[in-house]
């Protein structure tokens, strides 16, 4: 492994969580901003403007929100149509609150030098590939009346 090399995780995953929190805890709008010329982008391209689109990752706004450390996804109602997002952290740009613009904005080199140990780019790859839906379970009351 050279030095310039390194497999030292990047901060930006964790920092985009706890952003996010911070955002959601004080009952502020979390926004999302996104390079949308990266690859693997999932995002609904009439939105885009100037290679970036902001998203509204707020609670209320988003179902089945997934922030790991490679990839954000969640479902978003965009002209009432819901459509799956899926953002990997490599293009998120920034995230900060709508009301008053606090956040963080990242280094876009930061990924630059960065290389996965190989175990973690297999297991992540292999995760993505499973993504098939839960079994919905059968309708059935989870409590009994006893006497």
């Amino acid at each position: 492994m050279s030095e310039e090399t390194t497999s030292i995780t990047p901060t930006r995953p964790y920092m985009v969580r706890a952003i996010y929190q911070w955002i959601e805890d004080n009952a502020l709008t979390p926004y999302l901003m996104v390079d949308a010329t990266a690859d693997n982008v999932q995002i609904p391209r009439e939105h885009v403007q100037d290679g970036r689109i902001v998203l509204n990752i707020a609670s209320r706004a988003t179902g089945n929100m997934s922030m790991g450390n490679d990839y954000i996804n969640f479902s978003a109602r965009f002209g009432g149509v819901s459509q799956e997002i899926w953002v990997p952290l490599t293009a998120v740009m920034g995230i900060y609150a709508k009301e008053n613009s606090q956040g963080m904005f990242f280094d876009p080199n930061e990924y630059d030098n960065y290389e996965p140990e190989e175990d973690a780019v297999a297991s992540s790859s292999s995760k993505t590939n499973i993504a098939a839906p839960k079994p919905k379970r059968d309708n059935k009351a989870g409590l009994k009346v006893l006497k």
